[in-house]
């Protein structure tokens, strides 16, 4: 790369134009690592270029010959012409930069190098050219009066391309920066501190650049006065300013105070972190100077001026932002890959801001498709199904505010000689709503070597990595897919494999699978009142792909429904009233699509029960449920007390010798216990019990719920009469100790003889 602002005659003949070239050329240099692949061995770079000067941009290329350079400016090709040509090496070469011409063209803009061979095309980083430039100053020194031992300040700032160079001159001669009370900042400020008299003068700021030198207006000091000893407090008369630098550059984050005393300049970080001691340095009274900054240095600094040995401080703060240029940190590399199979190229990159990756295609733009994708914000490139066309060299380009930087790599495709053709005659048929049938002939040409096939299949909505396989045996020309989702269009096709490779793919087929009839519902009903229930089933979305509901209803003794009953997909509860109280109902559900209807789902329910009694999950009673759980609590703990009781008598009828009292204990014991039998009898239609379904009218039923429904009569057994000392109420027990004189055995009725068999002798 030329250095700025070297002056290079205007295309002079070949052998006056060869010796300054040559120097030129020096800055172009690279190490060339003799690789096949082609690649940049130097770039093109960002440049500031002066009016009417030569220009000079890099380019250096390696891979195999021959190697083709051409140069874009914005994305157009640059002709060969008198004012730019591309030299030997590949590097461009203006003649005279102009920065706009009386056509109204301008050779400002982006330049980029492109490098071709018989492999592929590469391109190189943008370079951003600019012309010198440097603008008026729109801020000069301001006079100032400031008494001694003060801080005076002088500004001036002016734009400019490259960056203007500021120095300070008092009574027309350069300010002596020697003197540790003069500081000079980069951004065109002057500081001087604890003045005196002899400071008192006149000042301005030279600026220049390769395009130009400026001198601001002039600005008089003047010191005035003695130093004075009254106090001060601290305050800071300027502040930090906000930076953005990039990484490696220089930040100068200015602070001065004043005050009496003199106040105690500190630097910190908002975020509590600490600044560190390497590359830090103070500028004159408190100015902090970070040298070669780095991300890491990013964040909002703070500036304190301390009045000595106390608490009293002022702050000023500013934030300093740190960019980097984008760097890779994992480049695609390159790979070679057997047709038909899959290539992915990574590609890393790191820089703050985060920056961007493009790729590119032979040097163009590469579009995501249905076999090419970009994922992870385009760090992985994958390109699916591979072939011929895809062999070419792609790039991956990253770039952000801070800068760009390429890298390529190269995509080879495996093709072997005799393999076999393409699967022949691909077709699909429906077999149901989930399973689809898919069938091929062998290949037209070199079938030995196959050893099997692999059928592809992907829903026809997705993407292709959403594609997966199924092997199949090379002697198998048919292939039963299942697990499919119904109602859904699928799309198949067959490749052949051989121990060097698999033949190319066959004819894509779509088909779709059948549709499903709904699954069947769940059904609750509730007894509203005397005459109405109401029945409620699962939220649709439980159901499938579904359109509605069917209702029926009936009396058990009629064959006739009434109904359907139509109801939208999004109804779950309907209630059907004017019912007889006196009968029995039957209430079908089903749901419904295009397909067909689902199975139904039927309930019984009887409006001889209160009006809260539930066929089928009935709501919580809890009045209910308080009087079964008291009365369930108390028979257990009678039944405890009696168990207690018999195990003492028991125990003191062994020690006497009494064996003949433990039946009577024993007998004791199995009449009491059935004192907790009401609570199962209490079992309504909702309960847990054992169920024996037998057929009714086509459907299952439950005996207890047709046992509630139709009562039976009262059976004729004889109850177990209570012992003495018993209550015979069903209601709440009371609990009372159980004196021995009070247990009596009662004898009931014999029951039926027993199957003779052996059995345990019983002593009288």
């Amino acid at each position: 790369m030329a250095p700025p602002g070297s002056a290079l005659p205007a295309r002079p003949p070949p052998l006056l134009l060869l010796p300054p070239l040559l120097l030129l050329l020096l800055g172009c240099r690279g190490d060339s690592g003799r690789s096949a692949e082609l690649a940049f061995v130097v770039e093109p770079s960002d440049d500031v270029a002066v009016q009417e000067q030569p220009l000079l941009l890099c380019c250096q290329v390696e891979g195999i010959p021959p190697i083709r350079v051409t140069w874009r400016k914005n994305g157009v090709r640059i002709p060969d012409s008198e004012n730019a040509f591309v030299l030997a090496n590949g590097s461009l070469y203006v003649s005279r930069f102009q920065r706009l011409r009386a056509d109204g063209s301008s050779d400002e803009g982006e330049y980029d190098c492109t490098a071709q061979n018989q492999y592929g095309l590469v391109v190189s980083r943008k370079a951003k050219i600019q012309a010198a430039t440097m603008s008026d100053f729109h801020i000069h020194p301001q006079n100032a009066v400031v008494e001694e031992g003060g801080v005076a300040r002088f500004q001036c700032q002016i734009h400019g391309l490259p960056e203007p160079v500021i120095l300070w001159q008092k009574n027309r001669m350069p300010v002596n920066t020697d003197n540790e009370r003069y500081t000079l900042l980069p951004k065109g400020v002057l500081q001087i501190t604890g003045l005196r008299a002899e400071d008192s003068g006149i000042f301005h700021c030279v600026a220049t650049n390769i395009a130009n030198v400026k001198f601001s207006r002039e600005a008089r000091l003047t010191v005035s006065g003695s130093h004075s000893t009254a106090y001060k407090d601290p305050m800071i008369l300027v502040g930090p300013e906000n930076l953005t630098l990039t990484v490696h550059q220089t930040a100068v984050l200015e602070c001065i105070a004043t005050g009496n005393p003199r106040p105690i300049v500190s630097w910190s970080r908002l975020d509590g972190r600490p600044i560190g001691v390497e590359g830090i340095q103070v500028l004159g009274t408190g100015n902090l100077m970070i040298s070669d900054v780095t991300v890491q240095h990013s964040g909002i600094y703070v500036c304190a001026a301390n009045k000595p040995g106390t608490r009293v401080r002022r702050t000023a703060q500013g934030r300093l932002v740190v960019q980097a240029p984008a760097e890779f940190v994992q480049p695609p590399q390159s790979i070679s890959r057997p047709a038909g199979t899959t290539a992915i190229f990574t590609c890393v990159a790191q820089g703050e801001p985060p920056p961007r990756i493009t790729w590119l295609r032979n040097g163009q733009i590469l579009q995501a498709s249905d076999h090419i994708k970009l994922k992870n914000n385009n760090s992985t490139l994958t390109i699916y199904g591979i072939n011929q066309a895809d062999e070419a060299i792609y790039q991956c380009i990253a770039e952000n505010s801070a800068g760009s930087t390429q890298a390529s790599a190269r995509l080879t495709v495996l093709w072997a000689d005799g393999l076999p053709g393409p699967p022949q005659g691909v077709k699909a048929r429906t077999v149901s709503a989930t399973t689809i049938q898919v069938s091929w002939r062998e290949p037209l040409q070199n079938t030995k070597e196959i050893i099997g096939y692999v059928l592809h299949i992907r829903r026809a909505a997705d993407p292709v990595e959403m594609e997966y396989q199924e092997a199949v045996s090379k002697s198998t020309f048919q292939q039963l897919v299942t697990d499919l989702e119904p109602s859904t269009s699928y799309s198949f096709y067959i490749k052949a494999y051989t121990s060097r490779g698999a033949s190319k793919a066959s004819d894509v087929t779509v088909v779709s699978t059948l549709g499903e009839v709904p699954a069947m519902p769940s059904l609750f009903i509730k007894v509203i009142n005397s005459t109405a229930v109401q029945a409620t089933w699962e939220p649709s979305m439980k159901l499938g792909q579904h359109e509605g509901f069917k209702l029926f209803y009936r009396k058990v003794h009629v064959s006739q429904y009434t109904g359907p009953v139509l109801l939208p997909s999004n109804v779950t509860t309907y209630n059907i009233t004017h019912l007889d109280t006196s009968v029995v109902y039957e209430v079908k559900l089903l749901a419904y699509n295009q397909h067909g209807d689902g199975n139904s789902t039927v309930r019984f329910v009887s409006l001889r029960e209160p009006v809260e009694r539930t066929v089928l999950n009935a709501p919580c009673d809890c009045m209910k449920d308080e009087q079964s759980n008291k009365t369930s609590t108390t028979g257990i703990i009678i039944g405890i007390h009696i168990g207690v009781t018999c195990i003492i008598f028991c125990v003191l009828f062994l020690m006497f010798g009494y064996r003949g009292r433990l039946l009577t204990c024993k007998n004791v014991q199995e009449q009491l216990a059935p004192a907790q039998a009401p609570r199962g009898q209490r079992s309504g239609l909702n309960g847990a019990a054992r169920r024996d379904e037998r057929p009714f009218g086509g459907k299952r039923l439950d005996l207890n719920e047709l046992e509630r429904l139709f009562p039976a009569a009262p059976s004729r057994d004889k109850a177990v009469r209570p012992a003495p000392g018993l209550p015979a109420s069903h209601g709440d027990t009371q609990l009372s100790p159980l004196p021995r004189e009070d247990f009596g055995v009662i004898e009931e009725e014999p029951p039926e003889p027993p199957a003779p068999g052996p059995g345990p002798a019983r002593e009288g």
